[in-house]
């Protein structure tokens, strides 16, 4: 029987440094495929930073970009507070152990030339800078592995997709891990392939280029509702009907604001109106989980650094551990 601080030691070796924790794991979790380990992700990944002197983004409906232009500065600075969803920049995130991003892109319809954005009710940092900087990151951290998952796409041509395609392939070059059987994928084969990124493109124009995977090999179901009771309930059944075979998989453990959530709570925000006061009861079904065989893969939250939660799923392997010793958990 492994003791907690067992459990920390096993898993996380040089306490809560987790820049490296990938590359820390045993070889009995290395050798495993990855879609059958803990994997800690943040949702809308990129939010830390949005620009309130940009128009308001074509992910918005159209009221909500009248009613912004019409009060813009006012409008904008409560739309800061629902919008944001992370603190945390891009090398803050990894240095955390945070290792798949939740990705939004857009255009910016009124802007020339084909740049793209990250978005999120509000534009973000251009992609190009968010790429580069994790790109920084792996090279300093040469085991470990992210998962970016381009699954929102805005005011987006065809052109503006071959863009952002070159660019992942630019900046990322042989880094990029090729789409083949999720079953294959272990750390070890990574490593030996000096790979480091997967990237999943959830648009047909990425069909035919060999390092984009298919967003069918990521489902994220979403619970879509603000009841934390509705949310674990939700999680539990899309784990039950998790397909064994053929896919990593995403548990979303967050909860979603409807129109009347923003209007009740205006001026406090989501962190402050809704994820706070919901986290233990979020986290207390975390710590509860296992992977493995049927278990959880991937789990993302918003706002990681409000709880331990990067630490706490990346120790869930250990779980892994004792069931392949033989040993009692």
């Amino acid at each position: 029987v492994f003791s907690h601080q067992g459990k920390i030691n096993q898993v996380s070796g040089i306490g809560n440094a987790n820049a490296d924790w990938m590359g820390s794991l045993p070889t009995k979790l290395s050798s495993m495929p990855l879609k059958h380990l803990a994997v800690p992700g943040s949702h809308d990944s990129f939010t830390y930073w949005v620009d309130v002197h940009a128009p308001v983004g074509p992910d918005q409906k159209t009221y909500v970009q009248y009613l912004a232009s019409m009060f813009s500065v006012l409008a904008k600075k409560v739309m800061v507070k629902w919008s944001m969803t992370q603190n945390l920049s891009f090398m803050e995130q990894l240095d955390a152990g945070i290792r798949y991003f939740d990705l939004r892109v857009s255009s910016k319809p009124s802007e020339p030339g084909k740049e793209i954005y990250f978005i999120h009710g509000l534009f973000g940092h251009k992609v190009r800078d968010g790429l580069r900087e994790i790109n920084f990151c792996l090279g300093r951290h040469r085991k470990e592995v992210v998962f970016l998952d381009f699954n929102h796409y805005y005011a987006m041509k065809a052109e503006h997709h071959h863009y952002l395609i070159l660019m992942l392939q630019e900046v990322f070059g042989r880094k990029l891990c090729n789409n083949c059987s999720v079953e294959s994928i272990t750390l070890d084969y990574l490593w030996e392939n000096n790979y480091q990124v997967i990237v999943f493109y959830h648009h047909p124009s990425a069909n035919d280029t060999p390092n984009m995977w298919p967003g069918n090999k990521i489902p994220a179901p979403w619970a879509n509702t603000t009841e934390p009771y509705k949310l674990i309930q939700f999680l539990e059944t899309t784990l039950e009907e998790r397909n064994k075979q053929g896919s990593f998989h995403v548990s979303q453990a967050i909860l979603t604001p409807r129109p009347n959530t923003v209007a009740k709570g205006l001026v406090w925000g989501l962190r402050n109106y809704l994820v706070e006061r919901n986290l233990p009861t979020i986290m207390s079904w975390v710590e509860a989980q296992r992977p493995g065989v049927g278990g959880v893969n991937i789990i993302t939250s918003d706002f990681v650094e409000l709880t331990d939660f990067a630490n706490i799923v990346i120790k869930l392997n250990n779980l892994l551990l004792c069931e392949r010793d033989g040993r009692s958990r």
